[in-house]
């Protein structure tokens, strides 16, 4: 028979492992339920849209000042993202690889910032609104851009995410601020709360001389 002091000391092993491996479920339990879903498309979801090159014809000569409205006008809107202060915009197209319309795009209007490519993924910073380019994980050929207003940014985006492309002190710069984002999880296209419902097109622009 073990002496009690073995025995003591065994049970006090036992209940520290118990507690840790309860400790991690529960941290793992929190993490499945604080991710969330953002949305995705495929080819099929998009809806008909103008030949490439008279897309780029048209973003080329478009008089917008605002990136939102040269998404605006020649790209279909497939969902928006409800945020406290205003909502941010998911575009997608199918005429366009990322590194093609992230050419298009800064070539036509110039943003004060541009990342690296990160996991299929790039964003741009105009004064006024972040531009996520994001290949789309249910289909390859489609690329999905979304438009968020600086609003949105400070009061929704995570910063973990965000210092993936741009040092925090940069990012306060931009954003006018040193406290943005401390409460938002979002790591763009629609991942913000319930994921948007797909599919829910609106074309408002597409072609030479569209716009609001």
């Amino acid at each position: 028979m073990l002496p009690l002091c073995f025995v003591q000391r065994g049970m006090a092993l036992f209940k520290k492992w118990i507690g840790l491996i309860m400790l991690i479920s529960l941290m793992l339990l929190m993490a499945a339920c604080g991710r969330q879903e953002g949305v995705s498309f495929a080819a099929e979801d998009i809806p008909e849209e103008p030949a490439k090159e008279e897309i780029a014809n048209s973003i080329q000569g478009s008089n917008a000042n605002e990136i939102d409205d040269l998404l605006e006008s020649n790209f279909p809107l497939m969902t928006e993202v409800e945020g406290d202060a205003e909502n941010a915009e998911i575009y997608a197209t199918t005429q366009f690889g990322l590194n093609e319309l992230s050419s298009l795009l800064t070539g036509a209007r110039n943003p004060e910032q541009i990342s690296d490519v990160e996991d299929n993924q790039q964003v741009l910073i105009y004064p006024d609104h972040f531009v996520t380019l994001r290949e789309s994980e249910e289909d390859s050929d489609v690329l999905m851009i979304e438009v968020a207003g600086d609003a949105f940014v400070r009061r929704n985006y995570s910063p973990n995410f965000l210092t993936t492309y741009f040092s925090i002190r940069l990012l306060d710069s931009m954003l006018g601020t040193s406290n943005w984002g401390r409460s938002g999880g979002y790591t763009g296209m629609g991942s913000l709360g319930d994921a948007p419902t797909r599919g829910n097109t609106t074309f408002r622009g597409g072609g030479p001389g569209a716009g609001k």
